[in-house]
């Protein structure tokens, strides 16, 4: 174990190149210059002794601690540099082309570290998978061509391919890590054929495969072996999701065993494409995200998804060991130790990073990391750096260092960022991660700097924090400025109470605050008073008018109406009759009682006819100034609508309770509330007026007018207003 260790991280951007230290300093490695020139890739060796960085025409390569330049190759328009598990060799590659001379362009190239010495070179068109596979003691290196996998022994490059293994259809290929390296190879699903895994001992490659297993849904995979080489993870995906439940095609996740004794699929518990998965250092265990996220993936774009993404942690015989829940996630890491489990949502979710204490398996801390591109642990297993990158995102590049109980302990922001990343170190290299949580180191003095210009952002933004602007619910302008009528709130806000079917019971789940109103003249299908039997459910309902006590249920009214209404016949004429001559239809009048039978249904009548039959039935009624409703006989069984009553008529001349003012009868506003809102409108015209005319604008004529009539808009609406 090293008494110091360094957290050094590298970053490059398109001005810019460099080293700096770690904790507490967070400054330039002494005796590192930034070229002049804008560098095209940068890479550490796995071991952490060796930096190199390629410019246009030059790659150089450095002691990575004391940033001491160890060599020099003159390589152009190389744009890919990888190291060797050991750092004895360095692989380039650069794009491939085609040569004057016919000859083929030899585009990947292996030197030698320490001479600088190009020890082989290959031909390799494709960018992805370019890199030679190593052993960790870098006995053997492979790399695919076509459907061959090419062995090689690295202290013997130029005896060149020492062995092979030819499978038909492989499109990728991993090498494990570990004493008894084994290969993986990837075979996609086909012209219906199925897409199938197979493992194979590096030393064994002309034997049967040690492990193999075939599936169909299967375009193209990743491979995850685990740090021992003993299991391996296998995620498959379709380019198209035929169930058209994913935009992003559909996915599988299997695991194997090397020694061929276990393979099974992972089955999940939810439906949904698979995030992320990730191994724990110790080669126990792994997690898994997975289920269809809020931001990222949706099954149809216009219905609402599933439940956020779940997280889950597994053994290696698959079976389960703990559900971090649902969440906004679609990332997750173990550190170097495996003693932290880092989960978060990146992209184009919040980056929001969530840590769990492996022991315990309960929260440590939460991070709020917006606009991520890159997350990784350091080396020691006690920081985070979080960047954010070109061109993911353009504006707001730059590296943030976090420690693992939550504090940001650093920031650099850079223009143009391109590439970030520590300097890797064997864990056997670094301080044993304690038993406690460690305690954080003090914040560099640019992240007090950050904090201030973000606080001054947000005071100028309006906004809490750095965070989201401060919203309301939204009022349309005629709204703005006037308070909530008590019609639109709940109970619990001092809104009205909500009474149902005029008897007075309340159902405060309902939101059914807002009247019911037929303007049709008809009931709509599912609406209340509409139901099995055609209109008649809800038939002589009294409608309860807002502000108004709840009416009471008259069940004597109800059921005489429907048991005579069966009747039918000669009572139906008379009632005509008596209509057509002004006669009495109240229940009170002679005859009237024969006028109620066999009226359930009677002819629709026309608004003026309504209003006419309406004054001439309350004037038979006794010719009462109370204002109180009486229902026509044969009404209250016949009418879709509601039927407004006064609660106290039935009391035997009890004081009538007034109506809402600005209302008439709970259907409508009446002609003066309509005349105080529209001269209402007029006076706050008047006001956006005068102000222009203060700014200095110029008003037309017809504007000037509307000014000079404000006093008597003023003095009309103060004899209108209802107190």
């Amino acid at each position: 174990m090293a008494a110091q260790y360094s957290q050094q991280y590298a970053f490059r951007a398109q001005k810019s190149l460099g080293l700096v230290s770690g904790s507490p300093e967070h400054a330039a490695v002494p005796g590192f210059e930034s070229p002049d020139v804008a560098a095209r890739t940068y890479v550490y060796s796995a071991d952490g002794r060796l930096y190199a960085y390629a410019l246009p025409t030059v790659v150089r390569i450095f002691q990575a601690e004391g940033a001491q330049l160890l060599q020099e190759l003159a390589l152009p328009n190389i744009i890919e540099l990888d190291f060797s598990p050991r750092g004895t060799y360095l692989s380039t590659w650069e794009r491939h082309a085609k040569l004057e001379d016919g000859a083929q362009h030899k585009n990947l190239r292996v030197f030698s570290v320490s001479t600088g010495e190009e020890l082989i070179s290959f031909t390799q068109k494709a960018q992805e998978g370019w890199q030679i596979q190593y052993t960790i003691s870098e006995s053997h290196a492979i790399r695919l061509v076509s459907s061959e996998v090419q062995v090689f022994r690295p202290a013997e490059w130029s005896k060149g391919i020492v062995d092979k293994l030819k499978v038909e259809g492989a499109t990728s290929v991993a090498l494990s890590p570990g004493l008894n390296p084994s290969v993986a190879v990837f075979v996609a699903e086909k012209k219906g054929a199925p897409a199938s895994i197979k493992v194979y001992g590096l030393l064994t490659l002309a034997g049967a495969p040690t492990c193999q297993k075939t599936f169909f849904k299967a375009d193209r995979a990743q491979i995850k072996w685990n740090t021992l080489g003993t299991q391996v993870l296998l995620l498959t995906q379709t380019e198209v999701d035929n169930s058209n439940k994913s935009y992003y095609g559909e996915t599988g996740l299997y695991l194997l065993s090397a020694a061929g004794n276990f393979d099974c699929r992972v089955t999940l518990d939810k439906e949904g494409p698979i995030h992320d998965f990730a191994w724990s250092p110790n080669s126990k265990e792994f997690g898994v995200v997975y289920g269809f996220d809020v931001s990222t993936d949706k099954p149809n774009p216009l219905q609402p998804t599933d439940m956020p993404a779940k997280t889950m942690l597994f053994d290696q015989r698959v079976r389960s060991l703990h559900d971090f829940g649902p969440g906004p996630h679609n990332f997750i890491s173990f550190n170097p130790q495996g003693r932290l489990i880092l989960i978060a949502g990146f992209g184009n979710l919040a980056g929001k990073m969530t840590l769990y204490d492996r022991r315990t398996l309960t929260k440590v801390t939460s991070i709020d990391a917006p606009n991520t591109s890159l997350c990784e642990w350091s080396p020691d297993g006690r920081f985070i750096m979080t960047a954010t990158l070109s061109p993911r995102l353009r504006v707001d590049n730059g590296i943030k260092v976090w420690h693992c109980s939550g504090p940001l302990v650093h920031v650099q922001l850079t223009d143009e960022l391109y590439q970030a990343s520590w300097k890797p170190a064997n864990v056997d290299s670094v301080p044993v991660f304690p038993p406690q949580m460690p305690p954080a180191p003090a914040p560099s003095p640019a992240v007090a700097l950050y904090e201030a210009s973000q606080q001054k952002k947000s005071a100028a933004a309006g906004t809490i924090g750095g965070g989201e602007k401060k919203v309301g619910a939204y009022r349309p302008p005629g709204a703005r400025g006037l308070a909530t009528p008590a019609i639109f709130k709940r109970e619990d806000e001092g809104g009205l109470p909500v009474s149902y079917g005029g008897g007075g019971s309340s159902n405060p789940g309902s939101g059914a605050n807002t009247p019911t109103r037929y303007r049709g003249g008809t009931p709509v299908p599912g609406a209340p008073g509409y139901g099995a039997n055609g209109r008649e459910q809800g038939q002589g309902q009294r409608r309860h008018v807002p502000g108004a006590p709840p009416p009471q249920n008259n069940n004597n009214n109800n059921n005489s109406a429907h048991q005579n209404g069966a009747a039918g016949g000669e009572g139906a004429k008379k009632k005509r009759k008596a209509k057509k001559d002004g006669g009495s239809a109240t229940p009170n009048a002679p005859g009237a009682a024969e006028g109620e039978e066999g009226d359930a249904a009677p002819a629709p009548q026309s608004k003026k006819a309504g209003k006419k039959n309406a004054n001439a039935n309350a004037n038979a009624a006794g010719g009462s100034a109370s204002g109180s409703a009486t229902p026509v006989a044969g009404a209250s069984s016949s009418s879709p609508f509601p039927i407004v009553e006064d609660a106290a008529g039935d009391a035997g001349g009890a004081p009538p309770t007034p109506l809402t003012p600005g209302m008439q009868d709970g259907l409508g506003m009446d002609s003066i509330a309509k005349k105080v809102r529209n001269l209402n409108k007029k006076l706050k015209a008047i006001d956006e007026l005068k102000e222009k005319q203060k700014r200095g604008e110029r008003l037309e004529a017809t504007q000037l007018r509307k000014i000079e009539g404000e006093v008597e808009i003023r003095k009309e609406l103060a004899g209108l207003q209802v107190v």
